[in-house]
């Protein structure tokens, strides 16, 4: 009997301590350096885990956001390991367009960190998109048959709000994945069935067509009703019987009087006949499916990084910057990234929405002191009781 491998971690981060810029590089050959924005270090305006619990922030406005780390070991999935992908996303700025998504990167020793960008080739890309109506969590993994990178065919929805949330991606062994957004399943199933990475089972039989007498009219009209006689003689509209020839008409300076049109109430429109089920109806027709000759099965579609995943990155465009991402953890055991949940996330939740409703309630306008100002205003604009006694 085989005994289960030990749970492994490839990479931890929580950026807690001013350290973090020696494990990260900033993508410094990506763009020019005036489309590049700074990652600051930083609680933000509401936190759950005290001052010295600090994430990194995007800072500057429309700008890109480029930054990479190597992993502390590299992930091999060949080895049928599963592969978990889990960190927080807080959009404290109110987002409007901008991404938070993490990569998956293979590249070893030649991996260029500081050439780092949206064209450098990946294996995992995760995490929420936000842009106007449309907001998503992607979830697209390389699939080395196709050469190509290939997305989950339906949206998954992601949080657009103000507080930190948790997305986890959880792909198994078993050719089966799930996503979750705060420990909640949002999405799962089987890596064939949710993504085009195969060709279809089955096609339509090349050699097969809808036969020309097949009769697929649910309905034809009813051969006994006939039209009524004189039917198309219905004008559809009719002078006014009710109206009257003005008194001042002059038909010699105004030219032969006529009562004015109306709606004739008998006109029923162009005659169609009624129509009754066509005894010759067989039903829609089906096109027979038969097997595909290009579809191959293949039991290794989770394995993304067979050559081994080395890093993590993030390439972003950010409209109105102020995301902060934090507690990061790639492992290929679901026990590892839930408990690293419990002690980051859900231990910071709580007190992190109690101080986010804080700030916002501090933020509001004082309804009372304005009132009071705006009292005082009229009182200063009043004369006082010698200056009305001086105008009189």
């Amino acid at each position: 009997m085989v005994s289960p491998s030990a749970a492994e971690i490839y990479l931890k981060e929580q950026f807690n301590d001013e350290d973090w810029t020696k494990r990260w590089t900033p993508s410094t050959k990506w763009k020019s350096a005036s489309d590049m924005g700074e990652w600051k270090l930083t609680t933000g305006k509401w936190y759950g885990g005290g001052e010295k619990d600090t994430g990194i922030q995007t800072s500057v406005d429309a700008r890109f956001y480029g930054l990479s780390a190597p992993m502390t070991k590299t992930y091999d999935s060949s080895s049928d390991k599963d592969l978990i992908i889990q960190y927080t996303v807080k959009h404290e700025q109110d987002i409007d367009c901008g991404g938070a998504y993490i990569k998956l990167l293979p590249g070893g020793k030649k991996f260029d960190s500081a050439k780092f960008g949206g064209d450098t080739p990946y294996k995992v890309m995760f995490g929420p998109d936000i842009c106007g109506s449309n907001k998503r969590t992607h979830v697209i993994l390389h699939y080395p048959p196709k050469k190509d990178n290939v997305q989950i065919k339906k949206d998954v929805s992601c949080e657009k709000n103000e507080l930190s949330h948790l997305y986890t991606l959880i792909i198994k062994s078993d050719n089966t994945f799930e996503v979750k957004v705060d420990n909640k399943s949002v999405r799962s199933g089987t890596l064939e069935e949710e993504f085009e990475f195969l060709e279809k089972k089955e096609i339509k039989d090349p050699s097969k067509e809808k036969p020309k007498d097949w009769v697929d009219k649910k309905k034809i009209p009813d051969p006994e009703d006939k039209k009524p006689d004189g039917y198309d003689d219905m004008p559809e509209e009719i002078p006014d019987p009710d109206a009257e020839k003005p008194d001042d008409w002059d038909d010699e300076d105004d030219g032969e009087w006529e009562a004015p049109m109306l709606p004739n109430p008998d006109y029923k429109g162009p005659w169609s006949s009624k129509t009754i089920p066509n005894p010759e109806y067989k039903g829609p027709w089906e096109h027979p499916m038969i097997s595909n000759p290009d579809y191959k099965a293949d039991d290794k579609i989770y394995a993304v990084c067979a050559e081994g995943c080395t890093h993590v990155g993030f390439e972003l465009w950010q409209v109105k910057s102020g995301t902060i991402i934090d507690d990061i953890i790639v492992t290929d055991d679901v026990k590892e990234a839930q408990a690293f949940a419990e002690e980051t996330f859900f231990a910071k939740k709580t007190a992190e929405k109690e101080m986010y409703d804080k700030v916002k309630e501090e933020e509001k306008p004082d309804v009372e002191d304005d009132e009071d100002m705006d009292f005082d205003d009229d009182d200063d604009m009043l004369p006082d009781d010698e200056d009305m006694h001086d105008e009189f």
